[in-house]
Parts: structure tokens; sequence; C-alpha cells
């Protein structure tokens, strides 16, 4: 029989009083900073002592490293399923998904704690869980409306597009031709419609 998994404890999401606000902005900056320099691990004990605390205070905080990984991506996340949003009821469906791709590509680019979120499977925060399930949901919307109007293969669902979404992430990162990759993929999810009708990757059609 399976051990099972013990549970992980998610932060505090009562308001803060604004003394601990500050302290928590401080060691969001010190984490948001070793990203920025390449440094996804997050060590606590460097977070703390950049920030200028107590490594009992980052865990306080955030409970593991994943956490505070997900408290960085937060915002990223956010702005992300906005986009999926709008994308869903955009009336031009193949040039609201281009644009939903290329917007989520670029803010992976340049926000890697969210490129590493959305890759994680499991995840340790309600708000996460709660933005993902918007995301999905959104998503979903959109490409229900892009199978009725043959913009992309009837199979395709939004874990598919997730999972492609992510290794996109990773290949231009390595590859850095963005417009081709979006191409490429924006071609694979699509049906054999007429040329006159394709996505681009600039989501024109």
């Amino acid at each position: 029989m399976p051990t099972a998994r013990p549970s992980v404890p998610t932060p505090n999401t009562e308001p803060l009083r604004a003394d601990s606000a500050r302290v928590r902005a401080r060691m969001l900056r010190a984490a948001r900073e070793r990203v920025a320099a390449g440094d996804l691990d997050l060590p606590m004990n460097a977070v703390a002592k950049a920030a200028g605390v107590g490594v009992g205070t980052v865990y306080r905080h955030f409970p593991t490293r994943q956490a505070l990984l997900e408290a960085l991506a937060g915002e990223g996340f956010a702005l992300l399923v906005e986009e999926a949003e709008r994308a869903a009821v955009e009336p031009d469906v193949a040039a609201g998904l281009a644009r939903l791709i290329r917007s989520g590509l670029d803010q992976q680019r340049n926000d890697p704690a969210l490129a590493a979120t959305l890759a994680s499977a499991d995840t340790v925060c309600v708000e996460t869980r709660e933005l993902g399930r918007a995301l999905s949901d959104a998503v979903d919307r959109l490409l229900e409306r892009a199978r009725a109007a043959g913009a992309i293969r009837p199979e395709i669902t939004a874990d598919d597009v997730r999972a492609l979404f992510c290794g996109l992430q990773q290949a231009v990162r390595i590859g850095g031709g963005t417009d081709l990759y979006v191409d490429i993929l924006l071609r694979g999810l699509r049906t054999g419609d007429p040329p006159g009708d394709r996505i681009t990757a600039r989501g024109e059609s």
C-alpha cells in the first residue's frame, strides 16, 4: 500500500499587518533577484540573508520553496488568466488563440518563476490552484469555439495546450526562434483548413 504523502501547509491568506507586509515584500524582492540571476533553487537561507531576516521568518511566510516560487509567479499568473479570458471572447477566435500563445510565451520568457510554476505538476498554494482552474476554464472555452470554427483539431484539450505551451517556452529559450516555433505550434494545432483561414504566428487570418 503506497505511503500517503504528507500535506504541505499553504501560506496564511489572512491580511498581513503593515510590518509583516513589508517583511514579506523584502523576501519576495530578494527571491525575485535570485530568480532573475538564474537561480530557481531559491535556497531559503540565501533568501533570508538577502532580505535581512531569519530563515524561520521566511518559512513562516513560505513553508516550502515551491510556495515561495508560486508567490513570485502569482502576479504574472493572474495576468495570463486575464489574457486567456480576453482570448475566450475574442470575435476572431483564431487571432485570440494566436495572441494568447504569443502573450503567454512572452510572459514566461520574462518571468522564470511563472514558467516554472506552469510546468510544475504539483502546486501547493490555494491561490495557484484557483488561478490554474481559471486558466483551464478560459482555455477550454476558447478551444470549444476554435473547434466549432474548424480552427483547431477536435481532439486538442486545454491540457494539451498547456503541455505544448511549456515545451514551446523551452524550445524558444534554447533556440531563440520565437516566430518560427509559434508558427509551427499553431500549424500543428489547426485542422487542414484552407490557407486563407489559417492561424499565423501573429494571430492574423
